[in-house]
């Protein structure tokens, strides 16, 4: 799997989880609806999920689906892209490899459905929205976006005493505070996590 760095993406990630298992020796892009599909790479795709037409900020898109920053890749993709040639920029591009999947009808669209944030940083203007959001989640809700340690914890990669270690580690801070009262609150209301979280 290969995300670019200037994406941001907020919300459950079930999809993600889903597409990671069936994606097999294939390759995976994923669509998100936009009002402005020429700004953005874009694919169109069939009922299936196959992968139809891949096209950079197009003038007359073929569908308003957007292709975010991630992607998955089956065995063979290190492989593949030692046949990429550079483009004008000098790089080698994703759309490229991803162009060698589509010629073969190995490429797959997979959506990313709604009440899922996803922005791409890579403007002044887009980076102040996408820094607006967080703040609005963290200030609203008390939460912290983007915190590893949490994410862990909450998919079962730690137990709960690694991740009390890891707060013991953690110089004293809002961070190391926000990540006290994750362990506080298992204890207080019990009832809004896992039963496999409490007893780890």
């Amino acid at each position: 799997m290969l995300m670019l760095g200037d994406n941001l993406i907020y919300g459950r990630l079930d999809f993600l989880r889903k597409a990671i298992k069936s994606n097999g020796k294939d390759a995976t892009v994923f669509a998100y609806p936009v009002r402005n599909p020429s700004d953005y790479g874009v694919v169109e795709f069939d009922i299936d999920g196959k992968a139809l037409s891949l096209e950079e900020k197009p003038q007359q898109p073929k569908s308003h689906w957007a292709v975010p920053g991630m992607y998955i890749y089956g065995p063979g993709v290190s492989e593949r892209v030692r046949f990429l040639e550079a483009s004008h920029r000098g790089e080698l591009e994703i759309t490229d490899l991803n162009k060698m999947y589509l010629s073969e009808k190995r490429l797959r669209a997979v959506k990313m459905g709604r009440g899922l944030a996803w922005f791409d940083t890579g403007t002044p203007d887009s980076l102040i929205a996408a820094g607006n959001f967080v703040q609005a989640i963290e200030t609203r809700q008390g939460l912290v976006v983007g915190s590893p340690e949490e994410a862990a914890l909450r998919s079962g990669f730690c137990s709960l005493d690694q991740f009390k270690q890891g707060i013991g580690q953690l110089p004293v801070s809002p961070y190391r505070d926000y990540l006290q009262g994750i362990v506080d609150d298992l204890h207080r209301f019990p009832s809004e996590y896992p039963s496999a979280l409490l007893e780890q």
